[in-house]
């Protein structure tokens, strides 16, 4: 339960706005990403790049061959989405493709999607 109390507190840091997240932080978290994404450009790697991912449809990068589960999720990337797929890829959207196990601190959570969210990543 107190993983949930947690995972929970994340969602509402997110929700409360930039001001508690830590792009700087966010952008040292990215680091463990960046040899799969891309952010500063649109171009794709062993994953798809992720500039603009909020507010995207999950599985709409072109040029990106994603699993069918991605494709037909039916998910939008808002904030929440991110960070329940950031938590647990695999448990959030079973069978895709995401080697990556997930982030375990909620802090690094909301202070990546914060970095994600610049305008110039």
């Amino acid at each position: 339960m107190k993983h949930a109390t947690v995972f929970v507190l994340g969602i509402v840091l997110l929700a409360a706005g930039p001001a508690l997240a830590d792009t700087e932080a966010g952008e040292k978290v990215f680091k463990k990403c960046q040899t799969c994404h891309e952010v500063k450009a649109e171009k794709n790697k062993v994953g798809p790049h992720l500039v603009g991912i909020v507010g995207r449809p999950a599985g709409s990068v072109a040029d990106f061959k994603y699993s069918d589960a991605m494709k037909s999720s039916g998910i939008t990337w808002t904030e929440e989405n991110l960070a329940k797929y950031l938590k647990d890829p695999k448990g959030f959207i079973p069978g895709n493709k995401m080697a990556f196990a997930g982030l375990k601190k909620d802090e690094e959570i909301v202070d990546v999607i914060a970095y994600l969210k610049q305008p110039e990543s």
